[in-house]
């Protein structure tokens, strides 16, 4: 027990220099190829919880109450309340894969009264999806005023917020309702939040911080209107809060608090949510607002945005945008797989990328760190940050279908690590267990048995040769998806035609289809790394009948490497 604790504090230490900061969209219906809402997400969340957890519907008494715990996503380890991001819960409330009698059990911060009945969902660091097709994404965002749990007082953070909206509701806007009245009454800890909230018909997002009263908290929801996508990357998205919009909702005491506190006046105008909470971009300049020009300018060339802009509340990119073209599945997955190709950010270039052109940047001591948000911070140098990044736990694109019922028309697509070199796998929303390998991760130790091991090695063994075997991946993700995204049509069918005759038949069915194929994707990615380990043992590329093809380094490397000043003759060169 000690040991593991001594892990886990060394892995907060970890979190408070880097944060779990990701990047989220939501894709509506009338901008989606097939009709779908689409939610995305990125935990980019280090060497911690990457398990996808299912946890089971339940049943409860008249009367009883739902504990709620502290969440290790928000400010780190805290072991007063056995909260590590090393196991995001530890306990018997969310079914059994979360039970460990080996680990220490969580401690809740409060309790809030229980429903009848709880619905199934998808976790990980956050709600995923619901057996009702209501999903969610996440991002942190930098806010003046962080503040700490406190038993009593304030109690939810936004995880924990999207689990219980995921156990009780149906519909974005029901989920909206809840996490407002949950904030005000319960009361938020912790950094800014965007949930981006999407069901079979409609995506809302909803935007919270701390409240520098102490209590309750500070919240605005907006509906994204049909037809376009919404993004946002680490930093507060919604700005003017319009009354008199029946699209847009906000908490009470809003203006007072935020009058109360200096921070807007009624002659200012409408109350500008980013720079009324927040200090504007997260960790250093450009950290937030390139992804989302990034993702913006792929998804609408036609707006010719700049990604150079005056300061961090900026209003060059909108809240929601309509794209040029209609969105697919492996669209949205492409989007997460940028690290600023063909452009002049592209990490793929420069020195630090290396000959065979590595787009990782691995921070130091000397690189911004955590929530920093200071528009006056005098910074040394930066890097740049990008959509797909190393330190990414898992991913997924989430589809709500309206057309069909929710057990089939639900479907998550999980990526373990990083989005860049891992494989997207079906889950629909009505199976009732998933594959064991996806449940299945220590990230303290190595094991053939988890998925997330299998993907976060290519990814490492990838920087051997990155612009050889970053194809090779590429080659094997399309043969996979592809194959998967035509499986889906398939038992979309066969599914839809049980279902109507026996709906438990029907999720058995859908359970066996999921679990086959994600342990035969598991399978074919472990054989997958060790023939990249031989094909490119030693520096190499090898193959059958052509070992030790010697192919060097790249021409520009040649020129910038110490290469045209080594020996070519028996005299020092430059000497008489």
């Amino acid at each position: 027990m000690k040991k593991w604790i001594a892990i886990a504090l060394f892995l907060s230490l970890a979190a408070a220099a880097t944060g779990l900061c990701c990047t989220t969209l939501l894709v509506t219906k009338g901008a989606s190829e097939d009709g779908s809402v689409m939610v995305a997400h990125s935990d980019d969340s280090e060497l911690f919880d990457q398990r996808l957890v299912y946890v089971p519907a339940a049943d409860h008494e008249l009367g009883s109450l739902r504990p709620v715990y502290y969440d290790a996503s928000s400010l780190g380890d805290r072991p007063k309340y056995h909260g590590y991001e090393l196991r995001r819960y530890v306990g018997t409330d969310r079914g059994p894969t979360y039970v460990d009698p080996d680990r220490p059990q969580s401690i809740p911060l409060g309790y809030i009264p229980q429903v009848a009945h709880t619905y199934a969902y998808f976790d990980g660091s956050y709600a995923i999806m619901n057996e009702h097709q209501l999903m969610f994404g996440e991002c942190t965002d930098g806010v003046k005023v962080p503040l700490e749990p406190e038993p009593g007082k304030r109690i939810f953070y936004s995880a924990e917020l999207s689990r219980v909206a995921a156990e009780r509701c149906k519909t974005a806007r029901e989920a909206v309702d809840l996490i407002g009245r949950l904030i005000e009454t319960y009361g938020y800890y912790g950094t800014g939040e965007t949930l981006p909230i999407g069901d079979p018909n409609e995506g809302w997002v909803i935007e919270m911080a701390p409240s520098p009263e102490g209590t309750g908290g500070l919240w605005v929801a907006k509906k994204v209107p049909d037809g376009e996508v919404f993004v946002a990357a680490n930093e507060l998205r919604v700005r003017e809060i319009d009354p008199d919009d029946p699209d847009t909702l906000f908490c009470k005491g809003l203006h007072a608090v935020a009058e109360k506190h200096g921070w807007w006046k009624p002659e200012d105008g409408k109350l500008d949510w980013l720079k009324t909470v927040s200090q504007g971009e997260y960790s250093h300049p450009y950290y937030s607002l390139r992804r989302v020009w990034r993702l913006q300018s792929r998804m609408a060339p036609s707006m010719n945005l700049s990604p150079w802009v005056e300061d961090g509340y900026t209003r060059k990119f909108p809240f929601s945008i309509k794209p040029d073209g209609k969105l697919g599945v492996r669209d949205v997955m492409s989007l997460y797989r940028d690290h600023y190709q063909g452009t002049e950010f592209d990490l793929s270039k420069g020195i630090t990328a290396g000959p065979f052109g590595l787009p990782y940047r691995y921070p130091g001591p000397m690189d911004a760190s955590g929530d920093t948000g200071d528009p006056n911070a005098r910074l040394k140098g930066a890097w740049e940050r990008p959509i797909s990044i190393f330190r990414c736990g898992y991913s997924y694109v989430c589809q709500a279908r309206n057309w069909l019922p929710d057990a089939i028309g639900g479907i998550v697509w999980f990526g373990p690590d990083e989005p860049m070199s891992t494989c997207y796998v079906p889950f629909y929303a009505g199976v009732l267990e998933i594959a064991a390998p996806y449940y299945t991760c220590d990230t303290t130790t190595f094991s053939r048995d988890s998925a997330w091991w299998a993907f976060n090695f290519v990814a490492n063994w990838a920087a051997v040769k990155y612009s050889y075997i970053i194809e090779d991946i590429r080659k094997k993700q399309s043969e996979i998806e592809l194959a998967a995204i035509e499986g889906i049509r398939q038992m979309d069918e066969q599914a839809h035609a049980l279902y109507k005759k026996d709906p438990k038949q029907a999720k058995q069915l859908l359970t066996r289809y999921c679990r086959n194929q994600a342990e035969r994707v598991v399978r074919d990615w472990w054989d997958f790394a060790w023939t990249l380990v031989a094909r490119y043992d030693d520096g190499y590329v090898n193959a059958p009948g052509k070992m030790a093809q010697e192919v060097g380094y790249p021409k520009a490397w040649y020129e910038k490497s110490r290469w045209p000043d080594g020996p070519t003759g028996y005299r020092k060169k430059g000497a008489e």
